[in-house]
């Protein structure tokens, strides 16, 4: 499994690393989908967001980048230190 971010997030870094985004707020039974349905189909992000209502197929993959990115790891450990300080 950490190959294939791997191999996505190489797939991905150009755009990742020219815009800025924003991070995505998931519940967490979206989360929980997202996880298993990943375990079973891979990155058919489509096929995955076809399963939460209102979310798209870019939505998902951007929540799984910034989730598991090595990009993003300093940002989501600034991000819960915040949380927790406030």
């Amino acid at each position: 499994m950490r190959a294939c971010v791997h191999a996505l997030l190489k797939s991905n870094w150009a755009e990742v690393s020219s815009i800025e985004w924003e991070l995505i707020n998931m519940s967490e039974q979206e989360e929980d989908l997202i996880y298993r349905m990943y375990k079973l189909v891979g990155d058919r992000w489509a096929l995955i967001a076809g399963r939460i209502p209102g979310r798209k197929a870019e939505d998902i993959e951007r929540f799984w980048i910034m989730r598991h990115g090595e990009t993003f790891a300093s940002r989501r450990k600034e991000l819960r230190r915040i949380r927790h300080n406030s």
